[in-house]
This record gives C-alpha cells, sequence and structure tokens, in this order.
C-alpha cells in the first residue's frame, strides 16, 4: 500500500533538517564565538548550548546511518564524491567537541581552544554548504557507481552554497542567543541579526537563481506544473518570513527571531526536495532505485518506529529542562 523506499526517504529528510536546525544553531553560537566581549560572554555563549550541543548531533548519526542502511546505493555513490568535504566535517566536529570542553581546564591554552572551537564552527558550517552544493549540481554515475573526479565537489557554485551555510548558520546562533541571553550580549546578537538575516536572504535568493542552471530538469520542475505553483508559493513564503523576522528583531522580540530564522531554513529544505524530487542523487539515481530490499526496509523500521519517538522525547525533555535565559553567574562547567 505504501512504497517503503519513500518512508524512508521521509524519515532521512527528516533526521537531516532536525540535524541542520538543532546542530546548526550551535554551530552558529561557535562563529559568532570570537565576536563576543570578554570572557563572561564567552562563557554564556557556550553555556547557552552546553546541555544540549552533543544531543543535536544524534541526527546527523541517525541521518548518515540510515542513508547507509536503507539506501546503500546512494550511500556508495555519495561518499566517494564527496570524501573530502564530508572528511573535513566530521574532523572540525571533532576539533570542536574537544575544545569544547577543554577550554574550560586551562588558562594558558585557552585562546587555542577558543579558536578551535570557532574554526571548527566554521570549517563544518563550511563543508556541509559544500557537500550540499556538490549534490545539487549533480553527482555523476555510471554501471549504479561513482564515475566523477575527485576534486568534481569543488566548484563556483558549492563554494556559494558555503559561505551561504555559513552565515546561514550564524543567524540561527545570534537568534538563539537573543533567545537565551539578556542585556549586553543580546542586544550585541540582535544587531548582529539584522545583518546576518540581510546576508541569508541574499544567498537564498542567488543560490535559488543559480540552482536551475545546475541541471535543465530543475528548470522543467519549478516552471512546469505541478511545479510552476511552487514558484509562486516558495518566494511568497520566504518574504512572509522574512517580514517575521525583521519585525521580530525591530520589536525585540525574543523568540519570533529564531523561530522565523528555523522558518526560513525548512522553506530552503522544502526547495531542495522540490528539486531533487524523484531523486535521491541527482542527476540520475532515484528514491527506489537507491532503496534496499523491501524486507530490509521493513526490518529497520520497526526499530525506527520505535526509536524516533525516543529520541524526540528526550530532546525534548532536555530543552524543557534548560529551558529560559542563560544567569552568567552559573554554568554548565
Amino acid at each position: 500500500m505504501f512504497e517503503l523506499s519513500f518512508i524512508w526517504a521521509g524519515i532521512i529528510a527528516f533526521a537531516v533538517l532536525t540535524y541542520v536546525i538543532l546542530d546548526g544553531f550551535d554551530l552558529g553560537v561557535g562563529i559568532l564565538f570570537p565576536f563576543a566581549e570578554g570572557e563572561r560572554e564567552k562563557a554564556t555563549m557556550m553555556n547557552s548550548i552546553a546541555p544540549v550541543w552533543d544531543g543535536n548531533e544524534t541526527w546527523l548519526v541517525m541521518g548518515g546511518g540510515g542513508l547507509f542502511a536503507v539506501f546503500p546505493l546512494a550511500y556508495a555513490v555519495v561518499m566517494p564524491a564527496l570524501y573530502m568535504p564530508i572528511t573535513l566535517m566530521l574532523l572540525a566536529l571533532i576539533f570542536r567537541g574537544v575544545a569544547f570542553e577543554y577550554r574550560w581546564r586551562t588558562a594558558r591554552w585557552k585562546p587555542v581552544w577558543d579558536m578551535a572551537f570557532f574554526g571548527g564552527s566554521v570549517v563544518a558550517a563550511f563543508m556541509q554548504g559544500i557537500a550540499l552544493g556538490a549534490l545539487v549540481q549533480g553527482i555523476e554515475v555510471a554501471d549504479r557507481a561513482y564515475a566523477g573526479g575527485w576534486w568534481d565537489w569543488l566548484s563556483v557554485f558549492s563554494i556559494l552554497t558555503g559561505f551561504a551555510v555559513v552565515v546561514g548558520y550564524a543567524l540561527l546562533g545570534a537568534t538563539w542567543l537573543i533567545l537565551k541571553t539578556e542585556g549586553s550580549l543580546q542586544r550585541q546578537m540582535q544587531r548582529y541579526a539584522w545583518l546576518l538575516a540581510g546576508g541569508t536572504l541574499g544567498f537564498i535568493g542567488l543560490v535559488s537563481i543559480l540552482t536551475p542552471f545546475q541541471d535543465p530538469e530543475y528548470f522543467d520542475r519549478w516552471l512546469n506544473l505541478p511545479g510552476s505553483i511552487f514558484s509562486v508559493v516558495m518566494p511568497g513564503a520566504v518574504l512572509a518570513t522574512a517580514w517575521a523576522l525583521f519585525t521580530g528583531l525591530n520589536a525585540g522580540k525574543d523568540a519570533q527571531p529564531f523561530f522565523a530564522a528555523i522558518t526560513l531554513f525548512v522553506l530552503c529544505f522544502i526547495g531542495i526536495g522540490i528539486s531533487f524530487y524523484p531523486n535521491i542523487v541527482p542527476p540520475s539515481l532515484t528514491i527506489v532505485e537507491a532503496a534496499a530490499p523491501d524486507k530490509s526496509l521493513s526490518f529497520a523500521l520497526v526499530g525506527t518506529v520505535v526509536l524516533v519517538p525516543l529520541i524526540l522525547g528526550y530532546t525534548a525533555y532536555a530543552y524543557w529542562v534548560f529551558r529560559g535565559k542563560i544567569d552568567p553567574e552559573e554554568g554548565y562547567h
């Protein structure tokens, strides 16, 4: 009755989107870290994400592991195509995680770990953006294997999407700090959020204009019915979200800018889905072709139906327990 491969595509898409949103704001805090004024503000920024940052990366594991388990052909094609950006991303996340813990343990080496925290955040975000751009521009497949070159992932378009993700994550980080802090740090992040929101919207517009030129099929999906409907609806939704973001910043709201920034990412993710469908690896590998046998999909789905609600439950509980503003006098460490 239901195509299991499409159910699994939805599950993995949900895991990736959840990772982008949750880890996006704490990577954004790392990107903004050097702009903090003094150790007190740096400690406040870190404490705002300390209880949740490592749990946010659960969704990265689920997305990558799910791709390996239920779309093995897609995994076998994507990994050799994106070895370099994915490896650099993982190394950056490791350095960032180590720096997060070690900076509290030393005074002499604290500047070094602060730089590692910032650098790891920037590199991880940039590499995620490059991987996205490389996927959008298409991966060459022949005889069910990657047929491109080592440097195919590196292009002007992928570099553009790399910078777009860095700026977008910084916007998420700034709006998260608006939600979680008070005083001078909050006012500083409100100023940064204005600039980052403008930059993010500019990148969204530029990438949206250039994406159809990456593959003729993208033109067909967006400019012919029913896709042409989304060509009107999506820009309208982005403009409405931008209005909510800027009005929230202008009114000094705490939560509205953060949720508006999240909505921008959700809309961008939907746009990518419209461009890709029914492919999982553009331009030629479809969701059905890349899927494992139905028995494997059914077996994995049983465990996922149990585990995903548990993960959502303890994630929601963690955010509920640590809700509210951060007290600079109290810390996680």
